[in-house]
């Protein structure tokens, strides 16, 4: 699914009204059909109570035509407006005109919260919210009296609030939040999905995501250049590689996967499961030989052999030797799950990216290693490389996410080194080093385990090792682990789920995709 700009979205608002000659009302009647709707679906009711909250732009706009149409069937709905109504725009200044012709028009939010006792009282007793204050324009942190709408609707938190385009305070193009934000249940959008629906805190204050048309040509909306999509189902079943029925073990990927350490010894495990689970052909695995019995008699499927090793426990140069010669003839090498912090694990590391000329995806202890060196990332370009990290291996590698846009900091990063970068977290962003990204859909708070980064990192190289370019297979990985983390949490609940539930669940999760 193509994600757009805030640009884009008033662009081809624009070309649609002037060039195709729309009317600009007609939009907002059909934004406002599609928020009237949520709102009784969302609540299963044909009749009821609702608060909308409206601003002075066409965001507000959308929701007066919204407050009217639920009125005329039959809803009890109060309409307060946030900001000078002299300030409303032309199309919302209709709206509310139309509104007020049917009944009692918008009447103006309280200056403060100790002067809406009432107005909260009344609210309390609503079925839904209508947020319908900024939308997507939003650019600066919201203060003052524009606050207050927002924190009573967040003050009941049972009541569900329908977010119109994007919920208030949420930045469309990162995801940051501005100050403070509604808590949506749903959020109904327009034409196309934006990157704050996905991307960031704005990803979990989207609540459910409902993407409708309203009207806009769909040759306007094909000409937009999107180098961000969203990775969903449709996504996935694009990308999943379809296996030759004629094919044998060599044709489907032979992956080498270096970890393990002492205290360690699940992580290259867990890889080499999630590597087999993801259809890969043969899986060998070494690890350093103090942890090698230990890691062996873990393994069924994977081969695993061990690592020479000195004095100290870790890899020495024959270790090395060993590892590079294991390197040759694979069609990708995974670097680091538990491979531990050590001067050894970090020379193996390096000189493995320094001369394996099969691509390579470094995960965990592969980034640390990294980090100190970034310079030998720069020296694999041409050669396919993916790194893995959450928020704080990012930082370590240089990544900046002071300003709060994790979706622009991977692509800026991808970009400066030329590597495909999947910044782990909420709404995982999957960067290219061309610009293109995909940011995830699927996932839960039940995989933030130690050992679920593991499975991914192994599920990444199996999809490489069957042909997938690297960032295809980054991006299919990551909705697959995430879809296989939202089964696990249906059977055992995030509370109680572990990286080795979701593993059992990668089949159910490409089964899915091949029976859709």
């Amino acid at each position: 699914m193509r994600i757009a700009t805030a640009a884009q979205m008033r662009e081809l608002d624009r070309a649609a009204i002037e060039e195709r000659g729309i009317p600009s009302l007609a939009l907002m009647e059909r934004a406002a059909e599609e928020l009237a709707g949520a709102v009784r679906a969302l609540t299963e009711k044909e009749r009821g109570r609702c608060a909308v909250f409206c601003g002075t732009g066409n965001n507000g706009g959308d929701g007066l035509a919204a407050a009217r149409l639920l009125r005329q069937a039959g809803w009890e709905v109060g309409v307060f407006l946030s900001g000078d109504p002299a300030r409303l725009t032309p199309d919302a200044s209709e709206m509310a005109r139309r509104l007020s012709a049917g009944g009692e028009g918008p009447r103006p939010f309280p200056a403060g919260l100790d002067d809406a006792a009432e107005l909260a009282a009344w609210c309390g007793g609503c079925d839904a919210f209508v947020d319908a204050l900024f939308g997507i324009g939003l650019t600066r942190e919201i203060g003052g009296e524009y606050r207050l709408p927002i924190l009573l609707m967040n003050r009941f938190p049972h009541i569900p609030t329908v977010c119109a385009d994007i919920p208030s305070g949420v930045e469309a193009d990162t995801g940051r939040v501005l100050g403070t934000a509604v808590e949506g249940a749903v959020t109904v959008t327009f034409t196309l999905p934006k990157a704050g629906h996905f991307a960031g805190r704005g990803g979990v204050l989207t609540g459910r995501l409902l993407v409708r048309p309203i009207g806009i040509p769909a040759d306007l909306t094909e000409q937009l250049s999107c180098p961000v999509e969203a990775a969903d189902r449709a996504l996935a079943a694009a990308l999943l590689p379809r296996r030759d029925p004629l094919g044998h073990k060599g044709d489907f990927g032979r992956v080498l996967i270096v970890g393990g350490s002492t205290g360690f010894t699940g992580a290259p495990v867990l890889a080499a499961l999630g590597a087999l689970r993801s259809g890969a052909g043969l899986v060998s695995l070494l690890t350093p030989a103090p942890v090698y019995p230990i890691v062996a008699v873990k393994c069924l499927e994977a081969m695993a052999a061990p690592l020479e090793t000195g004095p100290d426990g870790t890899p020495d140069g024959e270790g090395i030797q060993t590892a590079l010669a294991a390197a040759a003839g694979k069609d990708v090498c995974l670097l680091g799950p538990g491979l531990g912090r050590s001067p050894g694990a970090e020379r193996l590391v390096l000189e493995l990216l320094d001369r394996a000329d099969c691509p390579v995806v470094l995960d965990a202890d592969g980034l640390n290693a990294v980090g100190a060196h970034i310079d030998k990332l720069d020296d694999r370009r041409g050669r396919p490389t993916v790194l893995t990290p959450h928020d704080g291996e990012f930082a370590r590698l240089g990544g900046d996410l002071s300003g709060g846009d994790r979706l622009g900091a991977a692509r800026e990063f991808a970009a400066h080194h030329g590597c495909v970068l999947v910044l782990k977290g909420h709404g995982t962003v999957t960067a290219l080093p061309d610009g293109r990204a995909f940011v995830n859909t699927t996932g839960n708070s039940g995989m933030a385990r130690g050992g679920s980064g593991d499975v991914l990192g192994g599920m990444l190289a199996a999809l490489i090792g069957q042909g997938l370019d690297p960032g295809s297979a980054a991006a299919l990985a990551v909705w697959l682990h995430g879809r296989a983390g939202d089964l696990a949490a249906e059977e055992k609940g995030e509370h109680g789920m572990l990286p080795s539930d979701l593993v059992e669940k990668i089949p159910r999760a490409i089964l899915e995709i091949h029976n859709s």
